[in-house]
């Protein structure tokens, strides 16, 4: 099971990262409750969530397994509140089989009419990953449609994070590898006027001081530009933070806005994507930090560290301007943690863990981030743990 394999070789990496422990807060165990272990309806559920969840707007949940299924490939799922209370599982479809794609390990998206999208790892024609489509049929049920496989040469390769949207109904994202350079790449999907999907590659990662390896997704601006970060490459080789500004002829400038400097202080290697606020400043975690970086009035860019946590997956914003996300090791039992970042009044920001994972029924190793629902109450998976160590889908109410 190579998308198994995969995902246990970040855990190593990771437990190698250096996790501050930061204050404990009041919060309780009462407080998590698991909605959902995987592996407990029947040989074919869904296994191993790697990837977040996503809201509908009756309240129900959507994700992606990496494993799983019916054909082993993984699985999109969807959770459904019960009327007395729990929640129902019901797998949508099982990745896998011929020519579809294999190992979804991004979050899903949603586009108006109700259909969803996502990217699989591996799998598609050219076994170097997919975009796909899921659409709700009238009669019930939901059928798949891969909207592009990935190739070599100056194709992607090995898409890993989610996808965006923009106002035209254009779909963005990134590849691990592939592109010309090698590095990886920023690409777009438009929808044809008689069907269809056209792929383009708007940039591709790892000439020069380029960045490389982009494994996050990709946030835009209300510019319509794009800002994402590599794994690797920049100018210490430690990764870097980019922008995407589309020009006036339909091509794309990139820059790099930061490049990591040193891992003891500056943090290195961000796998986590980036989040804006109302103000125009970006958010993103490294393994050992979380960063901001300020827009100055002279078109450059001021990074600062607020805390030596370090994040795999993307921050939140709560209502009260709070940063939320999880640690994928570190806490007590050294299986994950929920934190927050809140800002003081002297413009330092003070973390709390909100609820530490102690592995077993409860799960273990969060490697997604978290959602919001309207009531402030928080969702997520783990990549293990839970009644069947298959993963868990839980909330906790703060």
């Amino acid at each position: 099971m190579p998308a198994r394999r995969l995902s246990i070789g970040f855990t190593t990496t990771l437990a190698l990262f250096a996790i501050t422990l930061f204050a404990t807060g009041t919060y309780s165990a009462a407080q998590q409750s698991v909605l959902y272990s995987f592996g407990s309806n029947g040989s074919t559920d869904a296994l191993y969530p790697f990837a977040g969840l996503t809201f509908d707007n009756a309240g129900n949940l959507y994700g992606a397994t990496a494993e799983g299924g019916a054909h082993g490939g993984g699985a999109v799922f969807e959770l459904t509140p019960k009327a007395g209370g729990g929640w129902k599982e019901k797998v949508l479809h099982s990745f896998g089989s011929g020519k579809d794609g294999q190992y979804p390990y991004a979050s899903l998206v949603f586009d108006g009419a109700g259909n969803l999208y996502g990217t699989t790892y591996q799998g598609g024609a050219a076994t170097y990953g997919t975009v796909f489509e899921l659409s709700p049929k009238a009669g019930g049920g939901w059928k798949e449609k891969v909207l592009h496989s990935f190739l070599s040469g100056k194709d992607g390769q090995y898409p890993y994070a989610a996808l965006i949207f923009d106002s035209a109904g254009n779909l963005y994202g990134t590849t691990y590898q592939g592109g010309t350079p090698t590095g990886g790449t920023v690409f777009e999907l438009s929808p044809k006027a008689g069907g269809g999907w056209t792929e383009k590659v708007l940039h591709s990662f790892g000439a020069g001081e380029d960045g490389q390896n982009p494994y996050a997704g990709l946030i835009s601006d209300s510019a319509g530009k794009l800002y994402g970060t590599t794994v690797n490459g920049g100018a210490s080789g430690l990764g870097t933070v980019f922008e995407l500004a589309p020009k006036g002829d339909g091509k794309w400038t990139e820059k790099v806005v930061h490049n990591f400097k040193n891992a003891a202080e500056d943090g290195s290697n961000p796998h986590a994507g980036l989040i804006l606020d109302t103000s125009g400043n970006l958010y993103g975690a490294t393994q050992s930090t979380i960063f901001e970086l300020k827009s100055n009035a002279g078109g450059g860019w001021t990074e600062k560290v607020l805390a030596d946590v370090g994040a795999f997956s993307n921050l939140i914003f709560d209502a009260a301007g709070d940063l939320l996300g999880t640690t994928t090791q570190g806490g007590t039992g050294n299986f994950g943690t929920i934190f927050e970042l809140t800002l003081k009044a002297d413009g330092k920001w003070t973390d709390t863990i909100l609820f530490d994972f102690m592995g077993g029924a409860d799960g273990y190793y969060p490697y997604a981030g978290l959602i919001l629902d309207s009531k402030g109450n928080l969702y997520g998976t783990t990549y293990e743990g839970g009644s069947s160590n298959a993963g868990t889908a839980f909330e906790f109410t703060p």
